[in-house]
């Protein structure tokens, strides 16, 4: 999480439309959606380390640094932070394409923790 940052950091893990069905009653897109595209991204990466299944267990840290409009691309982009002995803590950036061109906007920036979890759904710990 940088200020100033002019290209995203990690890997681009999704990428998706915003559609005017997730606006907020402002006409921006709801920052709950954006949240929840971030949470998908996070998760997948926890997935890829851990080789198995997560559950989001916290969001550590969350800023909504700029507005995310109807048309825009948005990218996430996803970076292991921290592996412990059963939890995995994923950098997450948000950027959007303006236009779908382009011109890209750094839009939220967070912190997600992942717990690993066994076939039996308990946690498990997470193979180095």
């Amino acid at each position: 999480m940088k200020d100033e940052q002019t290209e995203p950091e990690g890997a681009l893990t999704i990428r998706t439309l915003a559609m005017p069905a997730d606006t907020n009653p402002a006409g921006d897109i709801f920052g709950g959606w954006v949240m929840s595209q971030m949470d998908i991204a996070g998760a997948i990466a926890a997935v890829e380390r851990v080789g198995g299944r997560v559950v989001t267990v916290a969001v550590e840290a969350m800023t909504f640094i700029a507005p995310v409009k109807v048309g825009d691309v948005l990218c996430v982009y996803t970076t292991i932070e921290r592996v412990g002995t059963t939890s995995v803590t994923v950098e997450v950036e948000a950027w959007a394409r303006r236009n779908r061109v382009a011109d890209r906007v750094k839009v939220t920036d967070g912190r997600f923790v992942y717990v690993a979890l066994g076939e039996d759904g308990a946690k498990r710990v997470i193979a180095r």
